[in-house]
């Protein structure tokens, strides 16, 4: 039984760590990088953040819909496009790219840093 003092705390940072890591098939780009193809219309740029952190700094092109409401909006979305995803600092787009990815969608972008990497 001693075991079990070990394998349980190994799951457990085995999880964490999972739900950390960029999901398969989800590209991941810098700030940088993101700035030199924002004209692209073949691409749809979502921010998951809050509409309060939206409204106080976004970057135009960006089409605000919060974590928490994307579920409800994939229909919204084209599964023909590459979809761009940016929160604040990487993690709720981390997410975001892989509910998309679950609802079919080909062509995911997370940004890495997110907003907090912006300048």
């Amino acid at each position: 039984m001693e075991y079990l003092n070990y394998i349980i705390p190994a799951f457990l940072v085995f999880f964490l760590i999972q739900k950390m890591l960029p999901s398969k098939g989800v590209k991941q780009i810098s700030t940088t990088a993101l700035k030199n193809q924002l004209n692209d219309r073949n691409k749809q740029y979502i921010d998951v953040r809050t509409p309060s952190e939206f409204k106080g700094n976004s970057i135009r092109g960006f089409k605000n819909i919060p974590l928490h409401q994307l579920a409800n909006k994939v229909n919204d979305l084209s599964k023909e496009k590459e979809v761009v995803v940016i929160c604040q600092s990487g993690m709720r787009s981390n997410k975001a790219s892989k509910l998309l990815k679950k609802h079919g969608f080909q062509q995911v972008t997370n940004v890495k840093g997110g907003m907090s990497a912006w300048s």
